[in-house]
């Protein structure tokens, strides 16, 4: 029943049974030349609900139901105005087994509907040409025909998932998503090869051949009549009204300035005169800070041609003036003396003075602007009065005679009663402060690079550095209990049963060499060039000229061992110092000075001084701050607290800094330089976090005289009074009071 059932319908033109998503987008247009029987009254006493339903939503979705049904009841004859209907039913028909045949047979009497290849037959989404990113937000991507949302496929899948698709599914590479459905369609072979000649820049039919040779249809020989002898037609003798109006809208656009004609270009160079506004009414007249052009000064006597005699200048006037730098002349000509004016020739500075006075209108600032007026003695900064400062050493009181070869370094005892100083000549020499008198002189045989008093009171004792050995000295100076206790407390060391390995050996001074004050000796195989010692005065840190992370060492006292704190090195190490208060070690390289914690064993901070070649170091009495020497004449400061860059560089010596010094007490720092000058300097430093320090320079001391192009080598303040003491490269100490 239904097969017999389609088929009539397809015979007829309409059959109702239809898919949804089948459906066509929009109702062809009635076709005027495909002959099918009408429907009659639109009605089939054979349809069920559902088939009928269809059917009239193909009939309000079609053409007009008006013209529709008063075509309809002229009968076959007149049922062209369901053509479009009736071809939309019979491709549908076509998709049941039962109706293929008749429906192709209905059709084989037009060859035109032999093939339909249509591209919408299978276009489900009816929602229009519109952007599908409309559709981001929404579970649905588009409308069928009948109204009903056509919904995304759910794509829970993750990027893992779309890995072992990618692995396992052989088609992967070939499927693409569908965005008007969000289906994923498999490419076919054919589209696929399609794709791919339009990647390598060739046609897309296969067939098609660039390279087939040009068919001549016309010939080179020269004809009389044309190749279509077909008459003008009448539109070519008649204006066209679609350009008539295009020109009536560009000339009223021009009319109404909305369209301006371009005109031609001047090729002349245009110029202006800069200061041709000078009337008040002009813009730059009625401006306030406006400046008029310069004016010409107006001739004197001097330039006429027949000048008074006193104008004209005598045979010395005229030398002189030609010997003068030509900014240094009154006049830039010579006046000369004419009979008449017909006899002045042409003036040779003509061009030049043209020259100038445009470079005057051209420079000149056509605009007055507004200068502070500062008093340049504001920029400096408000210092104290080096008088409010006192108390400095202000000149020389003593100089200490008695070194044949230039003293490197000096040291002096805790209480500030004796001098120790070191020389090229291989001696090492005490001095009483108060007189100036050498009262021991120990041989140390060898040049020798530092010394250093054992801070501690009740320690008499004295580090050389001699050669690639420490010498410990006890020079039996000042308290007679101090020199005992300090031989008891040497002599009281019981060396362990199993000697450990260590970086230096530490000798007992023989029973010869005990009456020159000589206690230990030791011994590290590599030039010493610094020795100094810990506050609390058990340990001492060294500096050994060598390559590697042994060329610095610390060692006790108490227990003579020796030990290397670093396992690799950072360059070159110029000078080492103990924090004076926390356990701190400062090592100075050429350029940076690194901050170790001794009891972490870790670094803390890192200086750069930004100077070429670190040669001295310093720490204030407090820890907070430090100075270091450079051999490119800087002085720089360190605030800890504030950064690790420079608090402030002080370039007041001319050659390279040997030596700078804290004071213990006072606010005062020195500096040492090849220049054969000491300068001293107030530096206070506030208790308050929020105040910088105050660095004043007070006042520079000189007496040495250059040796060798070498001054001062070393500085020390004295301990409890406001005096400096220098040693320089001429073999002579010198004590600033």
């Amino acid at each position: 029943m239904v097969g017999s059932r389609c088929a009539a319908a397809a015979a007829a033109g309409a059959c109702p049974r239809k898919r949804p998503q089948e459906e066509e987008t929009e109702p062809k247009e009635p076709s005027l030349w495909a002959p099918a029987p009408s429907l009659g009254d639109g009605s089939d006493p054979g349809l069920s609900d559902s088939e009928e339903s269809v059917f009239s939503g193909l009939e309000d979705s079609g053409s007009d139901s008006s013209e529709d049904s008063a075509e309809g009841q002229d009968g076959p004859s007149s049922g062209k105005g369901h053509g479009g209907t009736e071809k939309t039913t019979g491709q549908q028909a076509s998709t049941t087994p039962s109706g293929r045949t008749e429906v192709s047979g209905a059709r084989g009497e037009d060859g035109e509907y032999a093939e339909d290849s249509s591209d919408e037959e299978d276009v489900r989404n009816t929602v229009g040409n519109v952007p599908l990113q409309w559709y981001d937000d929404f579970p649905h991507v588009g409308y069928d025909l009948d109204g009903r949302r056509i919904y995304k496929p759910v794509r829970t899948r993750d990027e893992l998932d779309q890995f072992l698709d990618k692995m396992d599914d052989p088609d992967y590479w070939r499927t693409v998503q569908d965005l008007t459905t969000g289906h994923d369609l498999r490419l076919t072979d054919e589209q696929v090869a399609l794709v791919r000649r339009l990647q390598r820049g060739q046609f897309g039919d296969e067939g098609s051949d660039p390279y087939e040779p040009a068919v001549d249809f016309f010939s080179g020989d020269l004809m009389i009549h044309p190749v279509t002898n077909r008459p003008a037609d009448k539109r070519s003798f008649i204006p066209s009204l679609v350009e008539k109006e295009k020109v009536s809208r560009m000339v009223h656009a021009i009319k109404m300035g909305w369209i301006r004609p371009r005109r031609p270009r001047d090729p002349t160079p245009s110029f202006y005169d800069l200061w041709a506004q000078e009337d008040p009414s002009a813009v730059l007249g009625r401006h306030k800070m406006h400046v008029p052009a310069p004016k010409l000064a107006l001739p004197g006597h001097a330039e006429s041609y027949n000048p008074p005699p006193e104008y004209l200048p005598s045979e010395e006037e005229r030398q002189a003036w030609e010997q003068q730098e030509p900014g240094e002349r009154k006049l830039n000509f010579l006046p000369r003396k004419f009979p008449s004016l017909r006899a002045v020739p042409a003036y040779s500075r003509f061009v030049h003075e043209r020259f100038e006075r445009c470079l005057d209108l051209y420079l000149c600032p056509r605009q007055r602007k507004m200068r502070v007026n500062v008093d340049p003695e504001d920029l400096i900064p408000k210092l104290p009065r080096p008088r409010d400062l006192q108390p400095f050493p202000t000149s020389q009181a003593l100089v200490y005679r008695g070194h044949s070869d230039l003293v490197r370094c000096l040291s002096i005892s805790p209480g500030g009663q004796w001098l120790a100083s070191g020389s090229d000549d291989g001696s090492v020499r005490f001095w009483e402060v108060a007189t100036a008198r050498c009262v021991r002189t120990v041989p140390a045989g060898g040049t020798v690079k530092s010394v250093a008093w054992n801070p501690c009171p009740t320690v008499c004792l004295v580090a050389v550095a001699v050669e690639d050995a420490v010498l410990l000295l006890n020079p039996a100076l000042g308290d007679q209990l101090a020199v005992g206790s300090t031989d008891q407390l040497l002599g009281a060391f019981t060396p362990p049963e199993e000697p450990a390995l260590q970086p230096a050996r530490w000798l007992e001074a023989s029973e010869e060499e005990r009456p020159g004050g000589l206690r230990l000796r030791i011994c590290h195989g590599k030039p010493v060039t610094q020795v100094t010692w810990h506050g609390r005065g058990d340990y001492m840190a060294v500096v050994l000229a060598a390559q590697g992370h042994t060329q610095v060492l610390i060692h006790q006292l108490s227990r003579r061992r020796s030990q290397s704190p670093f396992r690799r090195s950072h360059g070159q190490v110029q000078r080492v110092a103990f924090h004076p208060v926390r356990p701190v070690l400062l090592v100075a390289s050429q350029r940076s000075v690194r901050l170790y914690h001794l009891l972490r064993q870790e670094l803390t901070k890192k200086l750069m001084p930004n100077c070429k070649w670190v040669s001295s170091l310093a720490v204030h009495p407090a820890g907070d701050n430090l100075i270091c020497g450079s051999y490119d004449s800087k002085l720089v400061w360190f605030d800890l607290d504030l950064s690790t860059k420079p608090y402030r560089v002080l370039r007041h010596h001319r050659k390279a800094l040997r030596a700078v010094a804290f004071h213990p007490q006072y606010p005062l720092f020195a500096s040492g330089s090849d220049d054969g000058s000491v300068i001293v300097c107030h530096g206070m430093v506030y208790n308050d976090l929020l105040q910088n320090p105050l660095l004043v320079p007070v006042k520079v001391l000189r007496g040495h005289t250059l040796t060798r192009d070498l001054g001062v080598l070393d500085v020390a303040f004295h301990p409890t009074q406001p005096w400096v003491f220098s040693s320089g490269a001429d073999g002579t100490v010198r004590l600033f009071t």
